[in-house]
């Protein structure tokens, strides 16, 4: 049976506001000049969404912003991008989160600095506001996979988070989850959740940090007990993927540098297209180190994510 949309996403809702050039600020009153400044579509999730949408997939969105102008952009932005956003709750009196980007540069280019020297300001705003309710059975009938990204900071979410992908499973649907960064440095575990998760979409840090582990390996040997396959991203060293007894490694693909946000929800767009169209794991895994790689070439998480046939001609 043919299904509206190939992922639907739950997740939070926020943009980037990049600030590039000499960025430290200099209190008591004193104003300070940067190079460049731009409000771009941010949040884990919907710059995933948009990277699916950019590889050919048909996404839906499930969130919650405010009735403000930052909510409002990123549903524009979002739409423009071909996510649909009609399942959107836009909350009249909420107030859409925000992250503000500082980019040190001693060069005045529009990127980070050789040494990537950057701080991130966050104020949550409705970031932690989507609940399990949120995501209707309409929705779930009528996706082929459910993915959610930045459970950490997704609150409200997590206490139902295993019950509605097994709903999701019980339907049809498969399952992902990117857990991103824990800000509160606490790393609870939730390995009740992974057993519903048949792909799990973590960077090397935060498979370390949450598996309470040293190596790589280690982490690996950790997750794949839990979940059915695992989709590690490594950086300039590339990318790790297990499903089984099964293990492959692919390399990064050597770039200039401009700008690593989004990166690693580009790569996961880009495994999660290979996953669904019944590619090898390496393969798939070609696919997300490539996209993830292309989409560092410009500043901001969206506007350097690749087509599937700009991708392609790297695989």
């Amino acid at each position: 049976m043919s299904k509206t949309f190939d992922i639907l996403v739950a997740g939070e809702i926020n943009p980037d506001l990049i600030l590039s050039g000499d960025v430290v600020p200099s209190f008591g009153q004193v104003e300070k000049l940067v190079d460049s400044a731009s409000l771009t579509i941010g949040s884990s999730s919907a710059i995933f969404a948009c990277g699916a949408a950019r590889l050919g997939l048909k996404m839906a969105f499930a969130g919650v912003c405010g009735n403000d102008v930052f909510g409002h952009f990123m549903l524009d932005e979002m739409q423009r991008r071909g996510v649909n956003v009609s399942n959107v709750v836009v909350l009249p009196e909420g107030q859409t989160g925000l992250s503000v980007i500082l980019n040190q540069s001693s060069t005045h280019g529009i990127g980070p600095s050789p040494s990537n020297e950057r701080a991130i300001l966050t104020h949550a705003g409705l970031i932690s506001s989507l609940k399990v309710e949120d995501v209707t059975e309409d929705l779930l009938r009528q996706s082929r996979h459910l993915h959610v990204g930045s459970y950490y900071l997704q609150t409200a979410l997590q206490p139902g988070l295993p019950g509605l992908f097994a709903r999701a499973r019980s339907m049809g649907l498969t399952t992902s989850l990117d857990p991103n960064w824990d800000p509160s440095g606490k790393w609870h575990p939730f390995d009740e959740l992974l057993r519903q998760v048949d792909v799990f979409l973590p960077n090397e840090n935060e498979a370390l940090a949450l598996t309470g582990t040293v190596s790589v390996e280690a982490a690996v040997n950790d997750l794949r007990q839990k979940c059915k396959t695992v989709a590690l991203k490594l950086g300039a060293q590339g990318a790790l993927a297990c499903r089984g007894e099964e293990s492959v490694h692919v390399s990064a693909l050597k770039l200039q540098v401009v700008d690593t946000i989004g990166a690693g929800d580009t790569f996961d767009a880009g495994f999660l297209y290979g996953y669904l169209n019944g590619w090898s794991l390496e393969k798939a895994l070609s696919l997300a180190a490539v996209s993830g790689s292309l989409s560092t070439c410009s500043a901001g998480g969206t506007s350097a994510q690749p087509t599937l046939e700009e991708a392609m001609r790297h695989v």
